[in-house]
């Protein structure tokens, strides 16, 4: 009954509005008094313990310097110039700008962690030039709302970070490592469907009119921007940091090229970087400290093993289990961000991928997949309200864009079930 009680007051909290963090920790402290009733005070005490447990992991220091890498990068102009140099490669061209912005997305995924944050630094520049092309902008939101959804795969990669801690057999190299090329495939899989729409709807006739920007000049201006990717993913191969270093050495970088070499970052630009980073961090993290008193509560009330065990034995097989936690979590994704996805149904999860001997790794770049999908799925995409947004355009209107692109990501999480060495062929490769 008070695990029942525990379900139904963090939804109905959900429902009234109150902040999904609020609604973990208040649920879960709720629970928690009930089932210690003949010592309520006495009980009440797991919650800051656990509170501070949720917070006190190394691997979490990573993501408020990644959130601010994302910030850095954003503002130093970084973005435009390795749009400028994609489009030097590929030319001009009815369904080009929409491939170029799907390309840069990728490439910044290997830069920030932050799917939102990548939404706002390739919109900022590819919505308004995709417009002057002749793109309608609810098009151009949608492209870049599901190119943004790559940057949780293509690491460094807030989501796995998350996932490392909350699953011991899982380390934040061989999930980097193993979300490399799915990463990859899902990019791939959105060009197909978004150069197609354009062509098939004759969008971007201005485009061909459009001049081309000089190969070697883009070319030396990007080198920067393309350089940051190898710095941080080479430097952890190498084994000069761990990926919580190569957070805080890619924040030194950002801000190297940004007041140094584009000179696009001043230092009365520093206090709004930090301040929105330290906004959005805190964010993060409140919300995984909450949901660790969330998690004690379901551990200590004995929830996790009966629901595992329903799932385990009701027949479906292994595959139908499958099929059932990729139908719950898509649908979750609509509207639920990925960390809050991951901090409440991963400890629920485990026992079923422990049941299934499931390779750990393999799981969460599935999981990742999952809510990737989720994060342009409407009505509350994360990625998308901020293309949406930059766009000034409804959501409703990229319904009819967003659903092919839907499709290609969902046959890539397809093939890498099928086809577990996808996934883990980089790792074993690497020696993770």
């Amino acid at each position: 009954m008070i695990a029942t009680l525990l379900f139904v007051a963090f939804l109905a909290m959900m429902f009234v509005g109150v902040p999904i963090g609020a609604a973990l920790g208040l649920a879960g402290a709720a629970a928690i008094a009930l089932a210690n009733a003949d010592s309520q005070w006495f009980g009440l005490l797991a919650v800051p313990q656990n509170f501070y447990a949720g917070l006190g992991k190394y691997p979490l220091l990573a993501i408020p310097m990644f959130v601010l890498v994302g910030s850095i990068f954003d503002r130093s102009g970084v973005a435009l110039r390795l749009v400028n140099f994609a489009v030097a490669i590929v030319g001009r061209g009815p369904g080009m700008l929409p491939l170029v912005a799907i390309a840069v997305a990728m490439f910044l995924g290997g830069i920030s962690g932050s799917g939102p944050a990548n939404a706002a630094a390739v919109g900022g520049v590819m919505i308004a030039a995709m417009s002057r092309a002749g793109y309608p902008p609810s098009f151009s939101a949608s492209v870049v709302g599901a190119a943004a959804a790559t940057d949780i795969l293509i690491p460094p990669s807030v989501a796995f970070i998350i996932y490392s801690v909350l699953v011991p057999g899982a380390s934040v190299p061989a999930l980097f490592a193993a979300g490399m090329v799915p990463g990859v495939l899902a990019g791939i899989a959105l060009i197909v469907p978004a150069v197609w729409m354009a062509r098939q709807h004759k969008m971007g006739a201005l485009e061909a009119t459009l001049p081309r920007p000089p190969f070697w000049q883009s070319l030396r201006e990007a080198l920067w921007g393309l350089a940051a990717p190898v710095l941080i993913l080479g430097g952890m191969r190498a084994g000069w940091f761990t990926p919580t270093e190569a957070a805080v050495v890619a924040v030194f970088y950002g801000l190297f090229v940004g007041m140094v070499i584009h000179r696009t970052i001043s230092v009365r630009d520093l206090f709004p970087i930090l301040r929105e980073s330290g906004e959005l961090s805190a964010v993060i993290l409140i919300v995984v400290s909450l949901a660790g008193i969330f998690a004690y509560s379901l551990s200590t009330l004995g929830v996790i093993d009966p629901v595992a065990n329903a799932i385990v034995n009701s027949g479906l097989g292994e595959y139908g289990v499958l099929a059932l936690l990729i139908v719950l979590l898509i649908t979750v994704g609509m509207f639920l961000d990925g960390i809050s996805i991951f901090l409440i149904f991963v400890p629920l999860l485990l026992p079923i991928m422990n049941h299934y001997h499931w390779d750990p790794v393999w799981f969460g770049v599935i999981l990742t997949l999952k809510v990737a999908l989720g994060q342009f799925t409407p009505p509350l995409a994360v990625n998308l309200m901020v293309s949406c947004r930059i766009a000034g355009v409804r959501m409703e209107s990229t319904v009819r864009w967003v659903g092919w692109m839907l499709l290609a990501m969902f046959l890539v999480m397809v093939l890498v079930i099928a086809f577990p060495p996808l996934a883990l062929w980089l790792p074993a490769k690497l020696g993770y």
